[in-house]
């Protein structure tokens, strides 16, 4: 009897990516999902969310979107093809997690739980156009969007490790303090929605339903959300260094700070000055940034070293294999 090989068990057969080049192909699909839920941000602050009217055609009649549809339907579409460059970056990990020498089960279940999260959002971005924005839907569009940036931050952080069992690097109190600290931010991304479907921007001109919440009250419960992320922050900051935690611990702590004094100057900017659409665009940026910070600083708190005796892994990956501009906050 004779086997037949999969693609990517044929590739892998043939290729062996260095542990750099899996880092960076994760990596890949880190960026590329921040750019999709910006662009995603731009096509809702820009009106164009009904640009293309139908899905998963632009038209009844056609695949594209036609000069009948005007700007708005240029941006929508742009919008919708860069769900292929995001499927690609994914795609691109998969293969390369795949091809790894020794075979890593565990980050390859993290590459496939992208593919099906991307998959299962296209599905989600189809009936927020067939419900015409409704704001709940669109909300869940964009938690999902997030939710991919968390799997696909975990896996970036993952392919700089071994596959051994977690090993903590500080004590116990201060790791507790770090999961408050992911679920509070976890609660100030889902808050933000609200503020969002409360708001003015509904994401095109005609006269779509907004959230059944008073815009004031719930953007204020958000920066109570907001302050308590901050607060949560500082505490972890200073924490890490009584407990005297790793150097590269404790500068996420420092970089996470950083993020959250940019996003909350740009929230309250943005509030008192009536939400005009690019600084919005740029706090969707710093939620992003946000959670890939506090993401990065939580899988710091404990370490993977290599189940494969012999291997060189480190625990954590340095950043300088990377430039500045590449590095997520």
């Amino acid at each position: 009897m004779v086997s037949v090989l999969t693609p990517l068990a044929f590739i892998a057969q043939r290729w062996t990516p260095s542990p750099r080049t899996v880092r960076r192909a994760a990596l890949s699909a880190v960026i590329m999902t921040v750019v999709i839920i910006v662009t995603g941000g731009a096509v809702r602050l820009t009106g164009s969310g009904l640009g293309c009217d139908t899905w998963p055609k632009c038209t009844d009649d056609s695949l594209f979107t036609t000069s009948e549809q005007g700007i708005h339907g240029a941006i929508e579409f742009g919008n919708r093809m860069l769900t292929y460059v995001v499927s690609a970056a994914v795609g691109w990990v998969i293969v390369a997690s795949r091809a790894a020498k020794p075979r890593r089960r565990g980050l390859n279940r993290l590459t496939w739980l992208q593919f099906w999260i991307v998959a299962l959002n296209a599905v989600i971005g189809g009936i927020t156009v067939h419900m015409e924005l409704n704001p709940w839907t669109v909300a869940v569009h964009f938690l999902a969007a997030n939710a991919l940036l968390t799997v696909t931050t975990v896996t970036w952080v993952r392919a700089g490790e071994g596959d051994g069992p977690a090993r903590p690097r500080v004590p116990s109190p201060v790791r507790k303090l770090g999961l408050a600290l992911m679920v509070l931010a976890g609660l100030l991304v889902a808050a933000g929605t609200t503020v969002t479907g409360s708001g003015k921007h509904a994401g095109d001109s005609s006269d779509v339903p907004r959230m059944p919440f008073d815009y004031t009250s719930v953007a204020q419960v958000h920066a109570l959300f907001a302050w308590g992320v901050c607060a949560l922050a500082l505490a972890m900051f200073f924490a890490l260094r009584v407990v005297d935690a790793p150097d590269d611990t404790r500068r996420r702590a420092r970089d996470l700070l950083l993020v959250l004094l940019a996003q909350g100057g740009i929230g309250y900017v943005q509030y008192f000055t009536g939400v005009p659409e690019v600084l919005v665009g740029l706090h969707m940026l710093g939620s992003s940034l946000m959670w890939i910070a506090v993401l990065r600083l939580v899988l710091s708190l404990r370490e993977r070293p290599s189940d494969v005796p012999g291997a060189a892994v480190p625990a954590q990956a340095p950043d300088a294999e990377l430039s500045p501009a590449a590095r997520p906050a």
